[in-house]
């Protein structure tokens, strides 16, 4: 990880959930590492070198994205993609 990933994974989140509407919209130009989704692994992957107490904090303030995304998503009613082996968040779908 670099420094101000965590800052960085935020962020993205922050925009995408002040984006008008119910459901999140797929963004308006992939590219790759720029999806929330991308986001969310680099958080996940910080929660594997934290100290305890910064991985309760941190943790918990995920546990708030993730309900916030699941609330914003759909399920997915097809077989799960490749991607979804890394995270659950990968299965979800957003509005195009």
């Amino acid at each position: 990880m670099w420094p101000g990933a965590v800052a960085d994974a935020l962020a993205r989140f922050e925009w995408a959930f002040r984006q008008p509407g119910r459901y999140l919209n797929a963004s308006q130009v992939w590219q790759p590492g720029l999806e929330v989704e991308y986001a969310r692994d680099d958080l996940e992957e910080v929660m594997l070198h934290l100290p305890h107490g910064a991985r309760r904090d941190l943790g918990r303030l995920i546990a708030r994205i993730d309900d916030e995304f699941e609330r914003r998503t759909l399920p997915n009613p097809g077989p799960v993609n490749a991607f979804a082996v890394g995270g659950w968040w990968w299965s979800r779908i957003r509005e195009r």
